[in-house]
């Protein structure tokens, strides 16, 4: 897949901007603040309905204007596919696709993306939502239809976790909250489909995972990555990371509904004292180990740079091996400057491959000469120039 042309209307600082790009390596440069990074945000907005910056879309619309608008025109080989976002400062966000209509959660069907920024560092020294977060993304993008099973689950969980608040407020025990056990059943039902596909994720990305890494950071520090449970037990929510060798992430799939009910109703006493629903996949933990040890608290800023960018590539590697609109577009932001000249060298051949990657940076020195075919200067919310090295 490969991004033609971008087009923006009142989208961050830009009032208007067109830019054209490439196959193969687009930069932009400009000094910090500039925009360069809300036109990779743009990109990666038709992938993931959202932003890697902020939680909600309000910030996205220009001061002073209500709404929105980003365009953009993919080719996937031979074909053309115009998308079109129509971003709201309230209320419900639009789309178009080639002029028709359609539900904006059907974007994403027309465009793969995976951005690395500087915020990934999060992923890997932040707390779990984080690295829940990264995985339902890629599931998402992944099998489509995970999006409504991730949103029935959240759906039900704040509709038990409203039961449980209320039955604290009142006073009322367990035995006397029937009505918890058909939130119950339906937080089985949904959970269990989201654990197991996270499960499955992790194993696919154990190998890739792995390739990545060693060839950015230049050594095998056998990087690992499984989940913490909390249907099997503790909460990774709260409690530090311990070594598991039990092989969650091979047999745990099987029996999951069963531990996922048993442990409910282990933390019954626990969850009417609190108001909290605390067990189920908001509670879980995607725990990252080099070297054997956790990379949270024990991995060096290298290191951690190197798993959180070796991620995001391994999550590129399995897009473009199942994704019959060819590679995902991989966007690069303000990577470079954070990795000495021997890392750079290797990111820059490991990515070379991609059919198009887009690549922002402040100072162009910073940015290997393989990937400056096709620079595009930006300044103050306005495209200055593009320019072919």
């Amino acid at each position: 897949m490969i991004v033609e042309q971008l087009s923006l209307v009142d989208f961050r600082n830009y009032a208007a901007a067109d830019v054209s790009l490439g196959p193969g390596p687009n930069v932009f440069i400009g000094r910090n603040g500039q925009g360069k990074t809300n036109l990779a945000e743009a990109i990666a907005f038709f992938a993931t309905l959202g932003s890697h910056r902020v939680s909600n879309d309000a910030p996205m619309v220009r001061h002073g204007a209500d709404a929105a608008i980003i365009r953009a025109r993919l080719a996937h080989g031979e074909r053309r596919v115009l998308l079109e976002a129509q971003v709201n400062r309230q209320g419900s966000n639009k789309a178009r696709v080639n002029g028709a209509t359609v539900k904006t959660n059907e974007l994403p069907r027309y465009a793969q993306v995976v951005l690395f920024a500087p915020e990934d560092l999060q992923i890997v020294r932040g707390d779990p939502s984080s690295r829940r977060r990264f995985a339902d993304q890629l599931l998402v993008q992944r099998t489509p239809r995970m999006s409504a099973v991730l949103s029935d689950y959240d759906r039900v969980l704040k509709q038990r976790t409203a039961l449980l608040k209320s039955a604290r407020a009142r006073g009322i025990r367990g035995d006397a909250l029937s009505t918890l056990d058909v939130w119950d059943d339906k937080l089985v039902s949904l959970g269990t489909q989201v654990i197991e596909a996270r499960l499955a994720l992790a194993a696919e990305l154990a190998a890739p995972l792995a390739a990545a890494y060693t060839q950015i950071a230049g050594a095998d520090h056998s990087p690992e990555l499984e989940w913490a449970l909390s249907v099997q037990g503790g909460d990774p929510e709260e409690d530090a990371p311990a070594r598991d060798d039990t092989g969650v992430g091979t047999d745990a799939a099987t029996g999951i509904a069963q531990q996922f009910r048993t442990a409910l109703a282990a933390k019954r006493s626990a969850e009417l004292d609190r108001g909290l629903t605390l067990v189920g996949p908001h509670r879980d933990d995607l725990v990252l180990r080099v070297r054997g040890l956790p990379v949270k608290g024990y991995a060096s800023h290298g290191e951690s740079w190197s798993v959180a960018l070796a991620l995001r590539l391994a999550s590129a590697e399995l897009l473009r091996a199942e994704s019959r609109l060819g590679d995902p577009v991989l966007i690069l932001d303000d990577v470079f400057a954070e990795l000495d000249a021997e890392r750079r060298a290797r990111l820059a051949d490991l990515v070379a491959g991609f059919e198009q990657v887009v690549v922002t940076a402040a100072v162009e020195a910073d940015v290997p000469s393989g990937l400056r075919a096709h620079v595009v200067r930006v300044e103050a919310g306005r495209i200055l120039e593009a320019a072919d090295a």
